[in-house]
């Protein structure tokens, strides 16, 4: 079975102070012939979850800074 498609979804909940967050991010790639479909999921997964920890300390940051 060739690959030519996937997408990850990178999601956290988690409480700051006293109020509850969730963040989600999603990313869909187009695969083409010659990728490494397993080097591309690991990329694409870490892509996904430095997204979700991006905005958790963006959050965090704004939260403290008040």
């Amino acid at each position: 079975m060739k690959i030519n498609k996937i997408q990850a979804t990178s999601r956290i909940s988690t409480k700051i102070k006293e109020t509850f967050y969730t963040f989600e991010y999603t990313e869909e790639r187009l695969l083409e012939d010659g990728d490494d479909a397993e080097r591309e999921r690991a990329d694409l997964w870490e892509t996904c979850h430095k997204e979700v920890d991006k905005q958790v300390e963006d959050v965090i940051s704004l939260v403290y800074k008040k």
